[in-house]
C-alpha cells in the first residue's frame, strides 16, 4: 500500500508525509486465503487492520447456518480500531477472507506510541468513533489522549448510558401522554341504531400516530361518521389531534353540510395554529330514513363499499386539501346511496401502507380481496377480521402507522 492510499484513511489523514513512513514501518502485513478466518466472534480485540488487497467479509453466527453477511470491507478499509482504546475487548463478529487477502496491522501498544508522536491521531480516532458510535460530545473523547484516558473513556460512558436511560423514559412518558389523549378521543361505544350497524377498529403504532375516528348521533334520523388522519406522531400531533376533534363534533353537532364543517373547522385551524400541523379527515351524515351517505373528504382515502354479492367498488373522487394548511381550501364533496346489505369501509392509509418483512405494501386490492371473504360478515366482524388479516401479512414487521377502521352496514 502506498503512502498515498494511506493517507486516504481518515484515521492518518492528517498526518505528515514523515508520520505516514513511519507508520508503515510500524504496520504489520499479513496473508489470508481464500474463507481463511482472521479472528472469530468473541475473540479478543487486540488489533486494528487496513484492507490492502482483496476482500474481506463481517460475519454474525460464522459457520452456522443463520450465519448472516453484515458487510463487505476492501482496498483501503479498515477495521478494529476499537481494540486500541479498550483493551480487554472482544470481537462482536467474524472476519473472513473473500478470496485472497492482504492485511496490514497495528496493536495497541504501537498505537500509543504513535500517539505520543503524532496525538493529531488520537483527534482522527476519536472522529470516526464518534461518527460510526453516534456518540453526543466529541469534545469527550479527546480526554483518550489523556494518561487516565480508560478511566475517563468508562466514566463518560457511563454518563451517555445514564442520559440515554432518562432521554429513553422521557420519550416514553411523551408517548404514554401522546396514546392517553389519543384513547380519550375515541368514542366508547358505537350507536345502536335500528337498520344500521357499525363496527370500528383501530391498531396503533408502536409511535403513537395521529389516527382518530368518530361515530356519533346528531338527531334521530343522522348519524355523524368522521375518521381522520394527523400528520406526526408524539404529543404535539396528539394535542393537534384532539383540538381538530373537538372543532368537528362542536361544528358537526349543529347539523351542518359535511362540507361546511370541514370548512368552519380548517379556518379555526388555520387562525388559531402557528404549527404547520394538518389533518386528513372524511366526514359524513348518514341519512337513517334514506340511508344516503352525504361526505366531504379533505386529503383523506376514499371510501370502500361492499355489495351484498361481496363485490367491492372504490367510490368515485376527486382532489381533496389536508385541513390545516391553508384558509380556503378544496375538499372532494359526495353522495352515496348505500343498500340493504351493503357496507361502507374508511380506513385510514395506515392500512394501505402497511408492510411485510420484505417491504412490500399490503395495498388496496389486498383489501378488496379480504372484504370480498368477509361478505355477510357483521360490520364489526369485518373490521376484526381484516385486522387480523393484516397482522398476519406483516408477519412481525415493524408498523409504522396507526390502522384504523370504521365500517357502516345497512340491514
Amino acid at each position: 500500500m502506498t503512502v498515498n492510499l494511506l493517507s486516504n484513511i481518515p484515521l492518518f489523514a492528517d498526518l505528515p508525509v514523515n508520520a505516514l513512513d513511519e507508520l508503515l514501518a510500524i504496520l504489520g502485513t499479513s496473508e489470508l486465503h481464500d474463507r481463511e478466518m482472521l479472528f472469530e466472534e468473541g475473540d479478543p480485540g487486540e488489533y486494528f487492520y487496513v484492507v490492502m488487497k482483496g476482500e474481506l467479509e463481517i460475519l454474525k453466527s460464522a459457520g452456522h447456518p443463520d450465519e448472516l453477511l453484515l458487510n463487505v470491507l476492501r482496498e483501503g478499509e479498515y477495521f478494529g480500531e476499537m481494540g486500541l482504546i479498550m483493551p480487554g475487548g472482544h470481537r462482536t463478529a467474524s472476519v473472513r477472507a473473500r478470496g485472497n487477502v492482504t492485511l496490514l496491522s497495528m496493536n495497541r501498544p504501537q498505537f500509543l506510541e504513535l500517539t505520543r508522536d503524532y496525538p493529531e491521531i488520537s483527534t482522527a480516532m476519536l472522529k470516526v468513533l464518534s461518527q460510526r458510535l453516534d456518540a453526543t460530545n466529541t469534545a469527550t473523547f479527546r480526554d483518550l489522549t489523556e494518561k487516565n484516558r480508560q478511566l475517563q473513556t468508562a466514566y463518560d460512558e457511563l454518563k451517555a448510558a445514564q442520559a440515554q436511560i432518562i432521554e429513553k423514559e422521557r420519550l416514553e412518558q411523551e408517548l404514554q401522554v401522546a396514546a392517553d389523549i389519543q384513547l380519550s378521543i375515541l368514542p366508547d361505544e358505537l350507536p345502536q341504531t335500528e337498520g344500521v350497524n357499525f363496527g370500528a377498529h383501530m391498531l396503533p403504532a408502536r409511535q403513537v400516530g395521529g389516527d382518530f375516528y368518530d361515530v356519533f348521533v346528531i338527531d334521530e334520523n343522522q348519524i355523524g361518521i368522521l375518521i381522520g388522519d394527523v400528520a406526526d406522531k408524539g404529543v404535539p400531533s396528539a394535542l393537534f389531534m384532539a383540538r381538530a376533534h373537538a372543532l368537528f363534533m362542536a361544528e358537526a353537532d349543529i347539523g351542518l353540510a359535511p362540507g361546511e364543517v370541514m370548512r368552519l373547522v380548517n379556518r379555526h385551524i388555520t387562525r388559531l395554529q402557528k404549527s404547520t400541523q394538518f389533518v386528513t379527515v372524511l366526514y359524513g351524515i348518514l341519512d337513517l330514513k334514506t340511508n344516503q351517505f352525504s361526505y366531504s373528504r379533505a386529503g383523506h382515502e376514499p371510501p370502500l363499499v361492499m355489495h351484498v354479492d361481496g363485490s367491492v367498488e372504490r367510490l368515485p373522487f376527486a382532489a381533496g386539501m389536508a385541513i390545516g394548511l391553508w384558509e380556503t381550501i378544496k375538499l372532494d364533496e359526495r353522495t352515496v346511496q348505500l343498500a340493504p346489505g351493503d357496507t361502507l369501509l374508511m380506513y385510514t392509509d395506515g392500512l394501505t401502507d402497511c408492510r411485510d418483512p420484505g417491504g412490500e405494501l399490503f395495498g388496496l386490492e389486498r383489501i378488496k380481496q379480504t372484504l370480498t371473504g368477509l361478505a355477510g360478515h357483521a360490520a364489526d366482524e369485518i373490521c376484526d377480521q381484516l385486522v387480523a388479516t393484516l397482522k398476519h401479512y406483516q408477519n412481525g414487521a415493524k408498523q409504522d402507522d396507526d390502522v384504523t377502521l370504521v365500517a357502516v352496514q345497512i340491514r
